[in-house]
């Protein structure tokens, strides 16, 4: 037996579980993604989303209303008769009626470990808070903001260098297992759901919000701590990138680590860029300069040197 699906979701994030569900038989009535955008520089033509371009080339029907809150765009979506809504990555808001038109309700793949970090930059905020793991959940959802119950966990240690684009791969091909599992559960009538306060209280997690990454943010202060810094260069790669000037040219910082060092903060303690900060030092191995491309940071030194004294920021 498969169930009749409609599938959410917008990003590369998403395009893994939309091709497992397909790939484990379940019927996909239509995918609903947020209408095509310009990509890259002003002016180009709107690009249909990664999951909007997978399920054409699965053959399946896409829509991308700008909005599900209209009683026309909630009748065409209850018209799908679905079994179940499956979302992950979406980006638009789910109103009750939506939510309650699919006859077992609808599931949500979420990025961390309810209900800590409720909202919308979970992976990034968990590498940037020093947490030691975090994991892919499959949760009902309701009308609050990643509130609702929870049925499936898959836990992932986050390594000490790992930036936030190797996490969200990782954390990307574990919703797709962990949905394909957690249809096959409800299609089985075995899939328990518990409520997020319960598992808070079993675990002792906090609740703590994720908010979205905003690009002021990413403008390294070499005065704060080495381990603050490092966590949020790694949380901030690749996207935005965190960054500071080197010889009044920006210089972005994809991925780095805490180490033992003492200096003015913002300057070059040996020629391999270890660099102060207000505690410790922050030792970077992948940057970006203006224009150029990402690599490591030894292949950067081959054409710019930064000896010891040089100062960033």
């Amino acid at each position: 037996m498969t169930l009749r699906v409609v599938f959410m979701g917008t990003p590369a994030f998403s395009v893994p579980t939309l091709r497992a569900l397909a790939d484990a038989g379940h019927e996909i009535a239509a995918v609903y993604s947020q209408p095509p955008r310009p990509a890259g520089r002003r002016g180009l033509a709107p690009t249909p989303s990664p999951v909007a371009l997978e399920a054409e080339r699965l053959g399946i029907q896409i829509l991308t209303p700008v909005s599900l809150k209209g009683a026309e765009e909630q009748a065409d979506f209850a018209a799908l008769q679905a079994d179940v809504a499956v979302v992950v990555a979406y980006g638009l808001l789910l109103p009750q009626a939506v939510l309650n038109a699919p006859r077992l309700g609808a599931l949500n793949g979420h990025g961390s470990l309810l209900p800590r970090w409720r909202g919308a930059a979970p992976i990034q905020r968990a590498i940037e808070a020093g947490d030691a793991e975090t994991g892919m959940m499959v949760m009902r959802m309701e009308a609050g903001l990643d509130t609702g119950p929870v049925a499936l966990t898959d836990t992932l240690a986050i390594g000490a260098r790992e930036t936030a684009g190797e996490l969200h791969d990782r954390l990307s091909e574990s919703c797709a297992r962990l949905m394909v599992r957690a249809l096959a559960e409800l299609e089985a009538d075995t899939l328990r759901f518990e409520p997020q306060d319960a598992i808070a209280a079993r675990t002792g997690r906090d609740t703590l919000y994720a908010r979205k990454i905003e690009k002021g943010e990413a403008e390294i202060d070499w005065t704060r701590p080495a381990s603050e810094i490092a966590r949020r260069i790694n949380a901030f790669s690749p996207f935005p990138g965190a960054w500071t000037t080197l010889s009044g040219e920006r210089l972005k910082m994809l991925r780095a680590e805490a180490s033992d060092g003492t200096g003015e903060p913002g300057a070059a303690l040996d020629d391999r860029l270890l660099i102060a900060a207000g505690e410790g030092a922050v030792r970077l191995f992948d940057v970006q300069r203006a224009g150029g491309k990402a690599g490591p940071a030894e292949v950067f030194l081959r054409g710019t040197a930064v000896p010891a004294g040089t100062r960033l920021g």
